[in-house]
């Protein structure tokens, strides 16, 4: 009698448990809220009462009496296996690679997706999916008794920007592009086309940005500058006190647009030299006077026209846009004329430069000129002279 307790207490021991039908316990769980078209789904769902051996990694899906079912609106794979992650654990996962539908994300006229639906599970899976669509991952515990769980499927708009708002000549800079719907292989680094101009090279230069891993959906592409004119490779032409612009062309738009809209999204940055050698890179030595004859002028009188001259000296080995600006005040410290231009002196160049002033009014006047890289900056290229003279 004892021998029997013993084998029947053993025997109910080591049974193999059976899904509780009356009480459903799988919650489904994906390892994101949303998804873009080309991404890896993780799956789990935890089923405790479907670990029916607890010396055995388990299955669960792949019967037509009790199938996983993952599908979109138009594909589905079904039934599809998913394996228990240890023996005894009651938590079991799979994984589906969604393939998109067919689409040219660059606007080269050739189609970057392979759309297809197939796989048996856990890992093999790949489903077909929209723009805008979903996933449901759907799992029939018992007879009639069915969980399920759905996360949507979107595309985004993508953004770009620079590394830094300012680099100096000898920096090399990055361009950071985030946009999850160019993951087109979640299994592999993807890249896209990012176009870097500046003010002086409108032209530019086209770089590869390479996702950061795999399935992270952000890029990142490098560049350098040159001086030289010679803009090729991954290096742009630009002088201190240009803007540089990098754009990404998005062709993976959400709605309300279209699936052949595109959106060109932009960032820039802006390329100077060290702050304390800015106003050393133009020198302007001294003002001049001369009448529109170019004879030097020692008096000056009311209504004669005056020439303020200067020579502007590119101390750098690039060519500089400048703006030449001329200021002058009376004796209360007034503003009684101002005017400017704007121009280009090439790399280790002279040249001369002047304004027309017509005296109105007798009296002390000061002269005041600057040299600016430009009107909305007003960073100093070269230092600001004045001059006193006496009208008379």
């Amino acid at each position: 009698m004892i021998e029997v307790l013993v084998l029947l207490i053993l025997s109910l021991a080591f049974a193999e448990e059976i899904p509780d039908y009356d009480r459903p316990y799988s919650p489904i769980f994906t390892d994101r809220p949303v998804y873009s078209w080309t991404d890896k789904i993780q799956m789990k769902i935890l089923a405790p009462s479907w670990n029916t051996d607890r010396h055995l990694v388990d299955s669960i899906g792949d019967t037509d009496e009790h199938p996983i079912k993952i599908s979109t609106r138009e594909h589905s794979l079904e039934p599809y296996r998913f394996t228990e992650t240890d023996t005894n654990s009651g938590v079991f996962t799979a994984e589906v690679i969604l393939t998109g539908f067919l689409h040219d994300v660059d606007g080269d006229g050739d189609f970057d997706t392979t759309p297809r639906t197939a796989g048996r599970g856990p890992t093999d899976g790949f489903l077909e999916a929209d723009r805008d669509s979903a996933v449901t991952i759907s799992f029939e515990f018992a007879d009639g008794v069915v969980v399920s769980e759905s996360v949507p499927v979107r595309w985004n708009v993508g953004t770009i920007g620079f590394s830094e708002d300012r680099y100096l000549p000898g920096d090399s800079a990055r361009v950071l592009v985030v946009d999850p719907d160019m993951n087109l292989n979640p299994e592999a680094l993807d890249r896209v086309q990012v176009r870097v101009s500046s003010d002086s090279d409108v032209a530019g230069i086209e770089i590869d940005a390479i996702e950061t891993g795999k399935a992270s959906g952000m890029f990142a592409g490098s560049l350098s500058f040159t001086q030289h004119k010679s803009t090729s490779g991954t290096r742009v032409y630009a002088v201190p006190g240009d803007a540089v612009y990098a754009r990404y062309d998005d062709r993976t738009l959400p709605g309300p647009h279209s699936t052949s809209d595109s959106l060109g999204v932009e960032a820039a940055a802006r390329l100077d030299l060290p702050a304390p050698a800015t106003a050393g890179r133009i020198t302007n030595p001294e003002i001049l006077f001369t009448d529109s004859s170019g004879n030097h002028l020692t008096t000056f009188s009311q209504s004669s026209p005056i020439q303020v001259v200067g020579t502007l000296t590119n101390e750098q080995g690039f060519s500089q846009q400048f703006v030449y600006l001329l200021q002058v005040k009376d004796e209360s410290g007034n503003v009684v004329h101002i005017s400017w231009f704007q121009g280009e002196v090439a790399a280790h160049q002279s040249l001369g430069v002047s304004q027309s002033w017509t005296p109105e009014n007798a009296g002390t006047h000061h002269v005041e000129t600057f040299v600016w890289d430009s009107l909305s900056e007003a960073a100093p290229l070269a230092l600001p002279l004045s001059a006193p003279i006496s009208v008379g």
